[in-house]
């Protein structure tokens, strides 16, 4: 008896297909609505703080030039890990993240925690030419970086989208402010700030 009900499941090409869209919805309910529901995934850690208006502008450097495609920014719980780059991640230093950037490759070392590691110098170095600080390294260099200069026309904006529609904390003064605190800087002065505030809050 059963094995002819599980046949019939088999030849119906609609009925299986139903069936599995029925069972994948139960497991995701299963699985990820209490992760909604608990504290520590949707609040943030207690050391988070808000990224500036010109680590704000790096951030979308460090997207536009793809650096997310090679750098993780999620370092799991295992000892070869953390052992590496310290402390894992946690859902709670992620919450004002939009797009997260955890990333799912490593062609480069993750950088989760790379904040205060190294100094503006040897950032600027690295992103102009790579090869002069890690002689092995393939990541491409970035030259026009310190030749672009942002006129800070959009960041407020961003700032204001971030706190209305994300909930990150910014206060007026921030957001009236970000234009003339990113006026004048250069690409790699706002990808190198970005770069510094990472992990910080799990320090």
């Amino acid at each position: 008896m059963s094995s002819s009900r599980h046949e019939i499941v088999e030849k119906n090409v609609g009925l299986f297909a139903i069936l599995t869209v029925i069972a994948i919805s139960l497991g995701a309910l299963v699985e990820i609505t209490p992760l909604l529901f608990q504290k520590q995934t949707t609040e943030p850690v207690d050391n988070l703080r808000p990224y500036t208006a010109l680590e704000m502008e790096g951030r979308d450097i460090y997207i536009r030039e793809g650096c997310n495609v090679c750098h993780s920014q999620m370092i799991r719980p295992f000892r070869a890990e953390t052992e590496r780059y310290g402390h894992y991640s946690v859902a709670g230093e992620s919450v004002w993240e939009h797009p997260f950037l955890w990333g799912s490759k490593r062609t480069g070392p993750d950088l989760a925690r790379v904040g205060g590691r190294y100094s503006d110098e040897w950032h600027r170095v690295h992103l102009i030419d790579p090869r002069a600080v890690v002689p092995e390294s393939n990541m491409p260099g970035f030259p026009w970086l310190a030749e672009n200069v942002l006129d800070g026309r959009d960041t407020e904006k961003k700032l204001t989208i971030f706190r209305d529609m994300f909930g990150v904390p910014y206060t007026d003064e921030q957001i009236a402010n970000a234009k003339t605190d990113v006026e004048g800087k250069t690409e790699i002065e706002a990808l190198i700030a970005y770069l510094q505030s990472l992990g910080h809050a799990m320090k």
